[in-house]
């Protein structure tokens, strides 16, 4: 099928009713930081957590009869398959998804719970996509591409609709995986808003977009996918995807865990706003193109907040500690009376706060009669940490940095 703004209009008049539209919010702080005018698109307050039930729902609604009768089947790393999994049990059709078996629990059940059967299969999305196709080829269900499917894609491109209503931005920033969202996007601007730039937004871990772009085609990454933003790693962008991106979209960041961490810390604390590690992504590249984005009109595309307990736990301490808001630091005292009192009311007088606190005189690196004392603490910025360490050396403390 042809594929302009004609078929993202089309996909609005499906998703009216369905996917609600997420309205536009500012942060104060976010126009301090970055200098600039900065719009949030918050798509994981959407239905099932994310922007995906545009596209799916899209995908869903636009079967033939003879379509449904045979049921759906996809790959997913999570969003994709609850999307799909609720809108395919609203319609009455039959849908299996195919998850990497180190899918996220939280994500696994909550696909589970839309009423559909979920298989466990490969170690990632790519394994899990080619478990998928194994068994559409036995079944003889249609499958339903995450990113490289002509309904997905204009599904996807009511996000673009949807901004434009409310705002003519100069940027928007998309995270991409396998590049279904911003080619949606990418659609509704070329034909609503040519002026504004599109920036995607890649995980270090799987750089498909930068990767396609130097050679030209669709990239696959042949290295092993890894990064906290599941829902970016696909290790391939789409063919169809690419076809509308390569003549008027150049431009792609990429972040790595510790800034995405950082991102999701920082809507968190912020912005009260829970993303998980690819919903994040947008922020984390308007985050170093901040030089960039000074004076500008910017929205940043939040797209999902489906993140595992254990995992958002992680992010945290990942985030806290690339913003300097977290230390640990070893060192060793005389193993006598008042020694580790003097120590901690060192610390305390710096202003940091002693969250953990290992003793141990049972050492063979440390000679009889010493301690080795750990210390993880909270702090407020690089320059605290700096002044925390610099004080604890004026008094004698020999200090390694990370219990080194």
């Amino acid at each position: 099928m042809a594929l302009g703004i004609e078929q993202v209009e089309q996909a609005r008049l499906r998703l009216r009713n369905i996917a609600k539209p997420t309205p536009l919010i500012r942060s104060a702080t976010l126009d301090r930081m970055l200098a600039a005018e900065i719009w949030i698109k918050p798509e994981n307050l959407q239905k099932t957590g994310s922007f995906k039930i545009r596209g799916a729902y899209n995908r869903i609604a636009a079967l033939r009869p003879e379509e449904a009768a045979r049921g759906v089947i996809a790959a997913s790393a999570g969003n994709h398959g609850q999307a799909l999994a609720w809108a395919a049990t609203r319609a009455g059709v039959r849908a299996t998804i195919v998850m990497p078996r180190t899918a996220t629990i939280a994500k696994v059940d909550a696909t589970r719970s839309y009423g559909q059967e979920v298989v466990l299969a490969g170690a990632d999305y790519l394994e899990a996509r080619h478990a998928a196709e194994e068994l559409r080829a036995r079944s003889g269900a249609l499958f339903v591409d995450a990113y490289d499917d002509p309904f997905v894609i204009a599904g996807q491109g009511t996000i673009g609709l949807e901004i434009l209503e409310e705002c003519t931005p100069d940027i928007v920033l998309a995270p991409v995986g396998g590049g279904g969202l911003i080619a949606g996007v990418e659609l509704a601007l070329a034909a609503r808003a040519p002026g504004a730039q599109l920036i995607g937004v890649e995980a270090a871990g799987s750089p498909q977009l930068s990767a396609s772009l130097r050679l030209g085609k669709p990239a696959t990454i042949s290295n092993p996918v890894d990064t906290i933003a599941d829902g970016l790693a696909t290790g391939a962008l789409g063919k169809l995807p690419f076809e509308i991106l390569k003549s008027r979209f150049s431009r792609v960041v990429t972040v790595d865990d510790f800034e995405i961490g950082e991102a999701v810390l920082l809507m968190l604390e912020r912005m009260k706003l829970l993303a998980e590690g690819a919903g994040a992504a947008a922020l984390a590249g308007a985050l170093k193109l901040k030089a960039e984005l000074a004076g500008k009109r910017v929205v940043i595309l939040v797209t999902g907040g489906n993140i595992d307990i254990n995992l958002l736990d992680r992010i945290i301490a990942h985030g806290l500690a690339k913003a300097g808001r977290t230390m640990r630091l070893a060192l060793d005292i005389r193993d006598r009376p008042g020694e580790l009192a003097k120590l901690l009311t060192l610390v305390g007088a710096t202003g940091a706060n002693v969250r953990t606190i290992e003793h141990s005189r049972m050492r063979r690196d440390i000679p009889i009669g010493w301690s080795r004392v750990t210390l993880e603490l909270e702090t407020r910025s690089p320059e605290h940490i700096a002044s925390v360490l610099r004080e604890l050396r004026e008094h004698g403390y020999q200090v390694a940095i990370d219990g080194g």
